[in-house]
């Protein structure tokens, strides 16, 4: 129930962007945007992605509580559900009228009768049973994980449904390529600098010399790493850990890759509040494992005091 609800909502939510940058709709321009509680502007698409995903998580009966990147606090869902739903309703919606890939990051957990609510949003990643998200781009791809390997499906536009693209994705040991907003490496750390420079050099562990893809979608950038190898970051502490960095960290490790904070693996970080945001490094696991011994030698990859920038 809980996979089809996901389904649902994310065929929902890929007609709604597709329909974004069609002017009597003007959903992708809209001059009404508001700003959310972090501050974010927020799109009526953001909302209405949010409201789909409410509305399919309650339909389906079986999830008691719903945390959204979009709301204040944690909702209810069903009173009787046995399971939570966290999820990004539309991470990179800034970027649709560019047309650039989008995508809806959802983990489930399995509720603990013995935690309070507060507590039970508050698990580890290491504790999600299903976790994934979907890429609306030139096709409409659901990437999931229900912590017995990674697996895509693309939707079928005619008939409304999902069909297994890639069974049991194995992401290379080493990639050819990193992503991160490398206009920024004035602010970065020494240790990640140098990686970096590495990287592109030829100088690391790999030998082989990396190339710079980045789309600026966080959904995008990972798909592009899941199947190619490599890694996708933001060394600063944007990315929210419930919504974002978990349930991407759990896919791209079902498939043999690793994540990180840039000292120990984000799947073992206990949350702090819901809302808390991380430095996250995802990709193969021969990158990532570099990349910590880069922090421990140069003095760190994470990029501190979380800089704020115009975009």
């Amino acid at each position: 129930k809980i996979v089809s609800a996901i389904e649902s909502a994310c065929a929902e939510i890929a007609l709604e962007v597709k329909l974004a940058n069609i002017s009597s709709q003007g959903r992708a321009h809209d001059q009404k945007s508001s700003f959310n509680f972090s501050g974010e502007k927020q799109k009526t698409l953001d909302i209405m992605a949010n409201d789909i995903l409410k509305k399919c998580c309650r339909d389906c009966g079986e999830i008691n509580l719903i945390a959204s990147e979009e709301e204040i606090e944690p909702i209810i869902g069903t009173e009787t559900g046995r399971y939570i739903a966290v999820f990004d309703p539309l991470d990179g919606s800034s970027n649709i009228d560019a047309s650039i890939p989008t995508g809806t990051i959802f983990g489930i957990y399995r509720k603990d009768c013995d935690l309070s609510d507060g507590e039970n949003i508050l698990q580890p990643g290491s504790k999600m049973i299903l976790g994934g998200y979907a890429l609306y781009g030139a096709s409409t791809t659901l990437v999931i994980s229900l912590g017995n390997g990674t697996h895509s499906f693309v939707l079928n536009s005619e008939d409304g449904k999902f069909y297994l693209s890639r069974n049991n994705i194995k992401i290379p040991r080493w990639g050819k390529s990193y992503s991160l907003n490398e206009a920024r490496a004035s602010d970065w750390p020494e240790g990640l600098r140098k990686y970096i420079s590495d990287l592109k050099s030829g100088r690391g562990e790999s030998k082989i010399h990396y190339d710079l893809i980045y789309i600026c979608s966080f959904v995008a950038d990972v798909h592009h790493v899941l199947f190619h190898g490599g890694i996708a970051s933001n060394p600063r502490s944007h990315l929210r850990l419930i919504y974002e960095s978990n349930p991407m960290s759990f896919v791209v490790e079902q498939a043999g890759g690793k994540s990180s904070t840039g000292k120990a693996s984000i799947l073992s970080e206990v949350p702090s509040h819901v809302h808390q945001r991380i430095p996250t490094f995802i990709g193969s696991a021969g990158d990532i494992l570099e990349l910590e011994k880069y922090g421990k030698l140069y003095g760190g990859v994470q990029q501190l005091g979380n800089k704020k920038y115009d975009q």
